[in-house]
């Protein structure tokens, strides 16, 4: 049976993965309450995707590594990084910000694979290309090659995919497929990206665009 334990959420408009870093600006009352909370017990509090419309129950804890500053009316700036995922059983609303009711859940153990070394050095390479087209995705530089999930998270939490795609890689608990999927899409979108600037240098330069271009566009 799975431990449950009680946490503090917090509702945001985006998606945290394991290992990243969060800034915040914490003004609204029941979350300056919440985080004073969390500071005087060294507890972490959870992060889940809200679209607008609903809360998603598979989020991502973080543990505040800073309070970067703290002003007069009791506002905070915060600096934060993603924790352990865990899914919701229910929510609770006793205390002036949500908690919720949740168990933890890691990546499944796999047989090893012999593509997932050349799976993140593939990563790696298209996060250098990344670099050469304008992106600063330097933190990938001091990273172990053989922590093969934390890369598969670095992977999918690149800003060039939607909240929505992020949710699903952490949702996926393979390390394996979380990699996999996520390099692909990277790899996609990259070739999105050079498509785009090229066609963006024609159109200032007063060229055509070729209906062959237009349609590589469309289909990605």
């Amino acid at each position: 049976m799975k431990t449950e334990i009680t946490i503090p959420l917090f509702p945001l408009g985006l998606v945290l993965m394991p290992k990243s870093r969060l800034p915040l600006h914490i003004f609204e009352e029941r979350y300056k309450l919440m985080i004073g909370e969390c500071l005087d017990h060294k507890k972490e509090f959870g992060v889940v995707y809200f679209n607008g419309s609903e809360v998603r129950d598979i989020g991502c804890t973080a543990r505040i590594l800073k309070v970067l500053k703290r002003y007069d009316d009791g506002r905070m700036d915060i600096f934060t990084k993603g924790n352990k995922r865990f899914s919701i059983r229910e929510l609770n609303e006793e205390r002036p910000y949500l908690q919720a009711r949740v168990y933890f859940f890691d990546d499944v153990i796999e047989p090893a694979k012999d593509n997932l070394q050349p799976l993140a050095l593939k990563g790696f390479s298209l996060l250098e290309q990344l670099d050469e087209l304008g992106y600063d995705e330097s933190t990938h530089r001091d990273m172990d090659i053989e922590d093969f999930k934390s890369i598969s998270f670095l992977i999918a939490d690149n800003e060039g995919f939607t909240y929505e795609e992020k949710q699903k890689f952490l949702e996926m608990t393979s390390t394996y497929q979380r990699l996999n999927k996520a390099v692909a899409a990277l790899e996609n979108l990259i070739q999105r990206l050079r498509l785009t600037a090229k066609i963006k240098k024609i159109i200032d330069g007063n060229g055509q665009v070729s209906e062959s271009m237009q349609d590589q566009l469309t289909l990605h």
